[in-house]
């Protein structure tokens, strides 16, 4: 088990997974993902959430060397999603007088998922209902659609400890040796951007209590400097810029799209814009462009018609930033074509239905190749961005 220190009656039991190739079967996840578990250890010991399944064992052998043969109390649900709920059945198993801690949906999405008899073992909580464990009293806040319906956070009082969900996540594992913030970031608008209102108002809700350490259900706790944290998730949830940048995303078919999505950024780079991004749609992470996406103030799009409409990479991307709220940017779009150029009008009709996004009156029409008046062209939709 791993010697992760929270305090001396606050211990980690949860599990690294290095070997998953797709977090939700969709998200690459390089340096993998941590499945987050906790045992408060007091005179009603207490277990918060289990963990995918594809852990199991080594779980449940951490609950062994933590707990031994006492008795445990409850266990805490903050979250029904599988990679954190899916051992719930084995705990009652295991611990056959364990009661379960959650509210109204939680204890409704339960019933689907297993068939033991839920109701004889719930402990329904409400907002602000809270529970002695002895030297420990567990507050509960809810927190629906952050990010699925049941989703709630425990505040422990005495340690001044949030157990925050989904909240405050990231990818990789624990030992792995990078900064928060990017792949937090790319956790964040993937797995909980769409519900920006709704992490508003749990960071309200965070902000009368004392907080000193968060403990999430995925990626590293948090003990220090926890208002940089806190201020990051103002900001994303809000929909407001990180950086004051421009993200050039690309779909291009043979290259030509391509060379002029570079020449973009070379122009770009002459008329003094500080921090630009580009990526290839077609080879690149599609998380980590809907992440540049949301953390730079401008979005350059860049696609060959295809189809009679856009190269599906470039309408994958759009659809993506739609599902997930995106607003408040100014979009500059570059199109080609050889025959009847279709992708300008598919990518506006997407961002067009989006709120508070710009689009640039300027349109950059490609014919084939790039040449002198596109590049005259860019210029002037490199003007109008940066204006």
């Amino acid at each position: 088990m791993k010697d992760i220190k929270i305090s001396d009656t606050v211990v980690y039991v949860g599990a690294d997974d290095k070997d998953i190739d797709l977090f939700e079967s969709q998200y690459v996840v390089q340096n993998g993902v941590s499945y987050n578990s906790y045992v408060i250890l007091d005179e009603k010991i207490t277990i918060m959430d289990t963990v995918d399944e594809r852990k199991t064992d080594e779980w449940l052998a951490n609950l062994d060397e933590v707990i031994g043969d006492k008795k445990v109390s409850y266990l805490v649900v903050s979250h029904m999603e599988p990679d954190h709920a899916a051992n719930i059945q084995r705990l009652v198993e295991k611990y056959p007088e364990i009661q379960i801690i959650g509210n109204v949906k939680t204890f409704n999405m339960m019933k689907q998922f297993f068939d033991f008899d839920v109701d004889s073992r719930k402990v329904v909580v409400k907002e602000g209902d809270t529970i002695e464990l002895g030297a420990h009293t567990l507050s509960f806040f809810m927190a629906p659609m952050v990010h699925w319906p049941e989703v709630m956070v425990t505040y422990e009082a005495s340690e001044k400890i949030l157990f925050s969900a989904d909240g405050f996540g990231k990818f990789g594992t624990l030992d792995t040796d990078e900064d928060w913030t990017c792949e937090a970031r790319r956790y964040y608008f993937n797995i909980v951007g769409k519900y920006g209102a709704q992490v508003q108002a749990l960071l309200k809700k965070a902000s009368s209590l004392d907080i000193q350490t968060i403990c999430p259900l995925h990626g590293p706790m948090l003990k220090e400097n926890i208002s940089d944290y806190v201020a990051k998730y103002q900001i994303w949830s809000s929909y407001e810029p990180e950086d004051d940048g421009v993200f050039i995303a690309y779909a291009s078919i043979h290259g030509n799209t391509a060379k002029a999505a570079k020449k973009m950024k070379e122009i770009l780079e002459a008329k003094g814009a500080k921090k630009i991004e580009i990526m290839d749609l077609s080879r690149d992470d599609m998380a980590e462009a809907v992440e540049n996406a949301f953390r730079y103030s401008k979005l350059i799009v860049a696609a060959s018609t295809y189809d009679a409409g856009v190269f599906p990479c470039m309408e994958e991307f759009l659809l993506h930033l739609k599902a997930k709220n995106y607003q408040k940017r100014t979009v500059g779009v570059i199109e080609n074509g050889t025959w009847a150029p279709a992708a300008a009008k598919c990518m506006k009709g997407i961002l067009e239905t989006m709120k508070n996004v710009t689009i640039c009156e300027n349109t950059v029409s490609i014919k084939s190749v790039m040449k002198d008046d596109t590049v005259e062209a860019m210029k002037t939709l490199a003007d109008e961005i940066l204006a």
